[in-house]
C-alpha cells in the first residue's frame, strides 16, 4: 500500500484530536471486508485493546499493517472522513477507561503514539458510533509487474 503513495509517508501524528472535530483517517481491512462495508456500512469489533468499536487512525501506516495475517497484496485500506466528536486520550495499559470510554460519554477513544499501548508506536482510533464515519475512497496495493523480453 505505501507503494502506492509513491513510498512517501504522511507526517506522523502526534496532536491529540479535536473535540468534534473532522479528519481524514484510515482502515485496513480484506477485500472482501472493504466490499460489505461499502454496502452495509461499519459494525463494531466485538473487542479489541480499547474495547468496542470501529478501529481506525490517522495514520495511513498504521491502517495499512491490517489485517496482520494477510500478504499485503490481499489487504486494501479505506480511506475515511470521521467525525471524533467527544475524544478520550487513553495513554497507558490498564487506564480505568481503557474500554469503558463510551460508557463515560465519549465518542472517539484515542491512542497517542508511542505510548506503549500499540505495539508498532502509531496511534490508533476507536469510534463508537459507525454513523460518525464516511468512506471517501479506497487505497490498493500496487502491484510490480514483471516485463518479459
Amino acid at each position: 500500500l505505501p507503494g502506492g503513495l509513491g513510498g512517501v509517508w504522511p507526517r506522523r501524528i502526534c496532536t491529540d484530536p479535536r473535540e468534534n472535530g473532522t479528519y481524514i483517517m484510515y482502515h485496513g481491512t480484506t477485500k472482501q471486508s472493504a466490499q460489505q462495508i461499502m454496502v452495509y456500512g461499519f459494525r463494531h469489533s466485538v473487542d479489541g485493546m480499547l474495547g468496542r468499536g470501529v478501529y481506525v487512525s490517522r495514520d495511513l501506516q498504521k491502517a495499512s499493517r491490517h489485517p496482520l495475517h494477510l500478504p499485503e497484496h490481499q489487504r486494501v485500506v479505506l480511506k475515511l472522513k470521521v467525525r471524533v466528536g467527544r475524544v478520550k486520550r487513553i495513554d497507558y495499559r490498564g487506564h480505568p477507561l481503557q474500554k469503558t470510554w463510551h460508557d463515560h460519554g465519549y465518542d472517539t477513544a484515542w491512542c497517542p503514539p508511542y505510548c506503549g499501548m500499540v505495539k508498532s508506536g502509531l496511534e490508533e482510533d476507536c469510534v463508537w458510533d459507525p454513523s460518525r464515519i464516511t468512506v471517501i475512497g479506497v487505497i490498493y496495493p500496487k502491484t510490480f509487474y514483471t516485463k518479459r523480453f
